[in-house]
């Protein structure tokens, strides 16, 4: 019996396999994966040596946990066929928008359900996942998948009722960095810096910055006062900012997230 098996292999189940092996908490072969793409699994075979199965309920029936990370429109017809195969086993799920409460509408209930939400950093190793705290989940179970994820990054357990926002947060706000950076970037190259390095000096200043607010737990506002001097330049770009609405347009971005 392996102790993890996956259903769908896409970027971000990739992505949790490949973290977990490479950083000693999973061995390749105590996990095992279905896909439709044969060349991707053959790749991640190669890579990590985890078993491939035929089918989804051959995944199910060999695996002590397993993981469903079909697209979202494809998790009900997975579920209607392995509905049988999952009586009593833990399913966890990293399909946006589902929830523990729709996927207990659609399985026995003996299956054990837990929501996950990670997003791409999970790639880098520097993912934050979110854990809904609402699950049916073993305390054993509880620990192996956050051992499972915290393997990518840093973990969160969330009530259920902030789920969404928490989503909207951390699942979509790496996209709005990715512009942010783009933009810094260009702003350098509008003064003759070569893009490269332009790019290179913002994610860098990015990374660090986070890392900044994370580690130090002080306040964003007093580690930016730290950098603002009276009357120097970083203040006036704050001021320019604040004149282009940065502040709302990042709120305003996180509540059109949510409330789509």
């Amino acid at each position: 019996m392996k102790k993890l098996g996956f259903i769908g292999m896409g970027n971000m189940a990739s992505a949790i396999l490949l973290g977990a092996v490479g950083s000693g908490f999973l061995k390749g072969e105590e996990t095992v994966a279905f896909d439709l793409d044969a060349a991707k699994m053959a790749e991640l075979n190669a890579k990590c040596g985890m078993a491939m199965a035929d089918s989804a309920v051959a995944v199910i029936n060999s695996s002590e946990v397993v993981l469903i990370a079909v697209k979202p429109i494809h998790v009900e017809g997975v579920l209607a066929e392995c509905r049988e195969a999952l009586k009593g086993k833990a399913l966890l799920s990293i399909a946006a928008g589902w929830s523990y409460t729709r996927y207990h509408e659609l399985v026995d209930d003996s299956t054990r359900i837990c929501a996950i939400m990670p997003n791409t950093p999970a790639m880098v190793g520097e993912s934050m996942a979110l854990i809904d705290a609402t699950n049916d989940l073993t305390l054993d179970e509880l620990a192996f998948t956050r051992g499972l994820f915290g393997a990518l990054g840093e973990v969160e357990e969330l009530p259920s009722h902030l789920m969404a926002v928490g989503a909207a947060l951390s699942g979509c706000a790496p996209a709005w960095v990715y512009m942010m950076i783009e933009a810094l970037a260009d702003g350098a190259v509008l003064h003759g810096m070569p893009r490269a390095t332009a790019y290179k000096l913002a994610s860098q200043t990015v990374l660090g910055s986070g890392k900044m607010v994370r580690d130090t737990n002080q306040h964003p506002g007093k580690l930016k006062d730290d950098v603002c001097s009276p009357g120097g330049i970083t203040i006036r770009g704050v001021q320019a900012l604040e004149a282009s609405g940065f502040r709302a347009a990042l709120m305003d971005a996180v509540s059109a997230a949510y409330q789509k």
